[in-house]
């Protein structure tokens, strides 16, 4: 297996103020000191990156900076949306695209989702794609063609040179915020499928280098034994990220598993 240094990102969602949101970092920070083996990235609400970013840099963390989204046009009068420039200049890092709420609650489509990610990429940033299906697309057995063709269409006319910026997220949308989890196995599978996917576009042994991590409700009960398949290789986390105690937890979590891999 080639080398993949884990990576756990904490997506805030439209959740802290600033008050909460730089307790909630520095509780990061502080719990992350000595831990190594993991890459951790927090992505705050747009209002507060500098003030998150400014936490980061006066204690001298490694913890990345990331934002929940950008807009794929550098400037010009698009009401309500940042540019990677925005961002960059905010000391932005690492950009999710696609994410669940994005095409679902929001309606973003493929080709959308597409034009964000070859932006964040072409920008020099980290570019995390956001993959996975419905319950009804589950129950209809229809999980692996979901998210080969998310896969396939989100990495549209982007070539292997810019693949060592990229991570996939795995997100069963049938396990965000209902109560219901994918087991570890349901969750290897599914990474097995995008990364043999991800070899039918660049080959095995580029698809053997990009990161694949789970973002359905991931806990840090159950973090040790899906962090533990062998192509998982870290998570997106949610709901658990507002708890400082537990983001780190599930940071530990990837770490210990990528030294046991």
């Amino acid at each position: 297996m080639a080398e993949r240094k884990p990576f756990v990102g904490g997506n805030w969602k439209m959740n802290t103020n600033r008050t909460s949101g730089s307790d909630l970092a520095r509780g990061v920070v502080d719990g992350l000191l000595t831990v190594d083996g993991v890459e951790a990235a927090v992505f705050p609400p747009f209002p507060y990156l500098l003030t998150i970013r400014s936490i980061l840099r006066d204690r001298g963390s490694s913890v990345r900076l990331g934002a929940q989204d950008v807009y794929f046009q550098n400037d010009g009068a698009f009401t309500g949306e940042v540019s990677l420039a925005m961002q960059k200049d905010c000391g932005v890092q690492q950009v999710l695209v696609g994410h669940s709420e994005r095409r679902h609650v929001l309606g973003e489509k493929d080709e959308l989702i597409n034009k964000k990610l070859r932006t964040v990429l072409e920008g020099g940033l980290v570019g995390v794609l956001c993959v996975g299906e419905t319950l009804d697309e589950r129950l209809a057995g229809h999980q692996d063609i979901v998210c080969s063709r998310q896969v396939r269409t989100g990495l549209a006319e982007i070539p292997g040179s810019m693949i060592d910026r990229l991570v996939v997220a795995y997100e069963p949308v049938w396990a965000i915020g209902t109560g219901k989890t994918a087991t570890p196995q349901d969750a290897q599978d599914a990474h097995a499928q995008i990364r043999s996917q991800l070899s039918r576009l660049y080959g095995a042994e580029l698809a053997a280098r990009i990161r694949i991590i789970y973002g359905g409700s991931l806990k840090p009960d159950l973090a040790a034994d899906m962090f533990a398949q062998p192509d998982i290789d870290g998570g997106l986390v949610g709901g658990a990220s507002l708890n400082a105690g537990d983001f780190v937890a599930i940071c530990k979590a990837a770490a210990a598993a990528g030294k046991s891999k």
